[in-house]
């Protein structure tokens, strides 16, 4: 029986009609690279055979009675790949605009629970810029599947190195989980309950010790950023089920050069241009407020943790983006300086304390605690907890071929929450920084405006340390 861990459990909990928990990539693909002419037949039958084995693909939720207990992970004995892999085409002239009108629909899009969370639609008729054709491939899969580094691995049994090669993973087969019955289920969920008590206390003790440590960083000026410091913008409060989306690529090597000439690290020039396009675009539109904007990033502990179960191993850091500071140079300074004490202050922390949390929260009760919050508006009426969501996720140093077609695009577009209503997710591949933006439609309309200004701060920094 595969039961899923507490934090992928508290992504299906998360969900309300409006703050959808699945995670999006946006796929732009070269058809002149494939040994044969494109057909949409043949490519849902090359991904049908990719994913036969693969459990992530095949599986679905099954809920423990009465709410007990996290939900299991059971196969689908009706798996359909038609319900999950499907064709769209673009209206003329089938160009960037409409392509992100249609990528921001599918966004808005909730996930089927009854079947494997996930869905694929391709998209036909897209013409680039320079008027050459693609295919693109938007794909979704719920955040209780996947985390940024899982859902790359996910990506390799679809994914090869040559148009014509077998997938990275083909040889990788896993393994179905079982499907338990009703008085197991109850059975377990009866005794986990009762053994709750007792195991909270090996919780509680350790992080008892964290804070402990935290207020004496705080003291030392060493401690990351704290959470509810954020000033409230346009894009802090309660969200749509809506989506607008943004796309951009800079060049990684422009990156890598700023990097080497100023001592700091890929995510640090990241989190740099994240401020000044952030900064420029609030300026604009006279909304920029005096004191930084604060991002949570996300940060894979897949190296440290113990755990062997779950999908999601991931904690988090607070990070103040330097938006109050106009000097790209001395940005990038803060945000080094800074990054270095909060990533001391993050490893001090167990891997596995945000999962150790999760494992305690009551299905029901976290359930309908997550939907009073949204129908209250709670999201508006207290200090903003955090601005937004910024993930830097390594992807492949080579280039890659899906179904055959050379990814030229891989724009990973993560979730919105209920007070952080943007989302901010960079990922390298092959050379380039894939910048992938979404938020709720009514709080930024224009996402595209805000992306653009990575590329104008990439500019402007390069040219101040002169790589």
């Amino acid at each position: 029986m595969d039961r899923l861990s507490g934090l992928d459990a508290s992504f299906l909990y998360l969900e309300t009609p409006e703050q959808l928990m699945h995670v999006c990539g946006v796929l732009v693909l070269d058809p002149a690279t494939m040994t044969a002419s494109y057909s949409f037949a043949d490519f849902q039958d090359h991904i049908a055979a990719a994913i036969a084995d693969v459990p992530a693909f095949t599986r679905k939720v099954r809920r423990v009675p009465l709410g007990l207990d996290h939900p299991v992970w059971v196969r689908d004995t009706r798996f359909d790949v038609e319900r999950h892999v499907h064709r769209l085409a673009l209206p003329t002239p089938g160009g960037y605009d409409e392509l992100m009108s249609l990528c921001g629909h599918l966004a808005a899009l909730p996930l089927d629970r009854s079947r494997p969370l996930w869905e694929m639609w391709v998209i036909e008729g897209y013409r680039t810029p320079e008027d050459e054709e693609r295919v693109v491939v938007f794909a979704k899969m719920h955040h209780a599947t996947v985390d940024g580094v899982s859902g790359q691995n996910l990506l390799s049994h679809l994914c090869a190195l040559e148009p014509d090669a077998a997938p990275v993973a083909a040889e990788t087969a896993g393994r179905h989980p079982r499907d338990p019955g009703r008085r197991e289920l109850l059975g377990r969920a009866v005794v986990g309950t009762l053994a709750r008590p007792a195991t909270v206390v090996k919780v509680v003790r350790p992080s008892v010790g964290l804070v402990a440590k935290s207020i004496s960083r705080a003291r030392r000026g060493t401690a990351m950023a704290a959470p509810f410091s954020a000033p409230r913008t346009s894009f802090n409060g309660t969200i749509t089920g809506h989506r607008a989306v943004g796309l951009l690529d800079v060049p990684l090597e422009t990156v890598r050069a700023v990097k080497a000439a100023t001592g700091t690290t890929v995510n640090d020039v990241v989190l740099t241009l994240a401020g000044g396009a952030l900064r420029r675009y609030l300026d604009e539109r006279g909304e920029l407020p005096h004191a930084s904007l604060l991002a949570t990033v996300p940060v894979s502990v897949r190296d440290t943790s113990r755990r062997a179960e779950g999908a999601n191993k991931v904690s988090a850091l607070f990070c103040k983006l330097g938006t109050d500071i106009a000097d790209p140079v001395e940005r990038l300074g803060m945000l080094a300086e800074r990054n270095r004490h909060a990533k001391d202050h993050h490893n001090a922390v167990d891997a596995d304390s945000l999962q150790d949390w999760a494992e305690f929260a009551a299905p029901r009760t976290f359930g309908l605690a997550v939907r009073a919050y949204a129908n209250l508006r709670l999201a508006e009426k207290h200090p903003v907890v955090h601005n937004l969501v910024i993930s830097n996720v390594p992807g492949p140093p080579v280039p890659l071929y899906f179904m055959g077609g050379r990814i030229e695009g891989m724009f990973p577009l993560g979730p919105v929450f209920h007070g952080a209503g943007l989302n901010l997710t960079v990922l390298s591949n092959a050379g380039t920084l894939h910048i992938g933006a979404i938020a709720c439609r009514e709080s930024m309309p224009d996402p595209d405006a805000l992306v653009a200004g990575f590329a104008e701060e990439l500019a402007l920094l390069a040219d101040a340390v002169g790589s």
